[in-house]
């Protein structure tokens, strides 16, 4: 565990912007100390290094917010993104020096401002904005997510993974067994109730995900022991065959 001020003195965030972002609901400590100090562990400094990479890529403290609260947030699918964007930021940032050194030694020869150009750049981060927020879910779930205390969001996200605990102890079963099957609906209701209308296409979208690695895979597997997010993923083909 790390206190806020050494979380501070390592990652450059000032002590008030970690405090902001946990006011906000960006990013909560681990824990509290008894004397009430913010203690970070290494999942909430994980969390803070995927924060501070769409800061990197000027993406609104709101939208990162709403972003990284969706069940369908994939880090490594983040992850893919901001690598792309930082080339490019990287690669205008190499043309804008090169003009600058050319005009250090020759002056200014001819009025070339194609190194400003940033549509290239602006374009991928609109179609990065847009996979992740121009849908109907995502805009359904941030009306739903509208007035919810900080203690709301963590019981929707606890209650959430319990649903996948529950599905860890059926599995000694069928994924097509009645009992199976009847779970795959609670998580489906569930999700409509607490985030978006989870139809029959989306639910299977999500069951792919499930299995298909990185943090939903892990989290999964974690809350209902391993193996259990491939099996809920099998369920979930099985249910919207029907």
């Amino acid at each position: 565990m790390m206190t806020v001020n050494e979380v501070s003195k390592l990652t450059g965030v000032s002590i008030r912007t970690l405090q902001y972002y946990d006011k906000i609901g960006l990013l909560h400590p681990a824990k509290y100390s008894e004397s009430g100090y913010r203690l970070y562990d290494d999942t909430a400094l994980e969390k803070l290094q995927q924060i501070l990479l769409f800061r990197e890529l000027e993406f609104p403290l709101k939208d990162i917010k709403v972003i990284m609260d969706s069940p369908d947030f994939d880090r490594s699918k983040a992850l893919e993104q901001q690598i792309t964007l930082l080339t490019l930021k990287k690669e205008h940032l190499e043309n804008l020096i090169c003009l600058a050194r050319g005009i250090k030694m020759n002056g200014v020869k001819k009025m070339d401002f194609s190194a400003f150009d940033t549509s290239k750049m602006d374009e991928y981060a609109a179609q990065a904005k847009a996979s992740w927020g121009n849908t109907p879910e995502y805009h359904e779930y941030e009306e739903k997510a509208k007035g919810r205390t900080k203690q709301e969001e963590q019981d929707i996200g606890k209650n959430m993974m319990q649903i996948f605990t529950e599905f860890g102890a059926m599995l000694d079963l069928q994924p097509d067994s009645e009992k199976v099957q009847a779970q795959v609906k609670k998580l489906q209701d569930y999700i409509t109730e607490n985030f978006y209308t989870c139809s029959d296409d989306v639910l299977h979208s999500l069951g792919n995900m499930y299995a298909g690695g990185g943090d939903f895979t892990t989290n999964i597997d974690n809350a209902g022991g391993t193996g259990t997010a491939e099996f809920v993923s099998r369920a979930i083909k099985i249910y919207c065959r029907k």
